[in-house]
């Protein structure tokens, strides 16, 4: 059967997640499925690089999908985005791979990117999209504090209890932050690189690192609860709207040229 690799781009807010929901809650995977359905009746399951939780977004997921029929890559883009309408979902990349590409097992990084509001008035154009605060952040503190998850670490601290990964050790590449110009405020812009994530750990160093720039925390409480290795010393987790997935990186990119 032909593979293809996807690459997905769509709004997480009337979804709950991207994984398929037994119970027949909206999901990003389900909405991409039916729209596969159209082409082809009886598609097996699409595979994803990264499950987003309820709320969370994405401007780089990618996904693999088995065909039986041998589709040009542009004509299936378009064919899938017609039936995606009108979902916030859209194919925006699509190459065929070999039977050997896997979106999840393939996959050599992860790039996730978290925005952060400092605003009084609420945001109108980007609810929903971002995480509101209406105080301000020493952002050089918060970048002190984020130097202590760099590198590799037993992260117990920073994964959700419901995290199904089999060790809580991983290897954080890059954590940066950015403070940016917004409409009657500031953006605080995260960036997070790793080879894979635990289940709720970027928005729990997100929520951590926005009480020590809030001046709740220091740095070096940050350092001391990744070295307790106990969720109960992990700060807020912060909540999903501004979280999004912006890109995976594989051996060989299939979308390439």
């Amino acid at each position: 059967m032909p593979r293809y690799a996807l690459m997905i781009e769509y709004d997480g807010t009337p979804f709950n997640g991207w994984q398929f929901q037994s119970e027949g809650q909206p999901s990003v995977q389900a909405a991409i499925e039916r729209a596969l359905a159209r082409l082809e009746p009886g598609v097996p399951r699409i595979a994803a690089a990264g499950r987003t939780d309820a709320g969370v977004h994405a401007t780089g997921q990618v996904a693999h999908c088995d065909l039986v029929k041998d589709w040009d890559a542009f004509r299936l883009m378009e064919a899938l985005n017609w039936h995606l309408k009108p979902e916030p979902v859209a194919v925006v990349a699509c190459a065929r791979v070999s039977e050997d590409f896997h979106a999840r097992f393939s996959a050599m990084e992860r790039r996730y990117l978290f925005r952060l509001v400092m605003r009084r008035a609420p945001v109108t154009h980007d609810r929903g999209r971002v995480w509101q605060v209406g105080h301000g952040l020493d952002v050089a503190a918060m970048r002190e504090g984020a130097g202590h998850l760099v590198g590799l670490h037993d992260f117990t601290t920073f994964r959700s209890v419901h995290c199904q990964s089999k060790s809580p050790v991983k290897t954080l590449d890059e954590i940066r932050i950015e403070e940016v110009a917004y409409p009657n405020g500031r953006e605080v812009v995260f960036r997070l690189r790793a080879r894979s994530f635990l289940h709720n750990q970027v928005r729990s160093i997100v929520g951590t690192l926005e009480r020590v720039g809030a001046g709740g925390w220091t740095p070096g409480d940050v350092k001391a609860a990744l070295e307790a290795k106990d969720r109960r010393a992990c700060g807020p987790v912060c909540p999903p709207q501004g979280l999004y997935l912006t890109g995976v990186r594989y051996p060989d990119d299939p979308f390439r040229g």
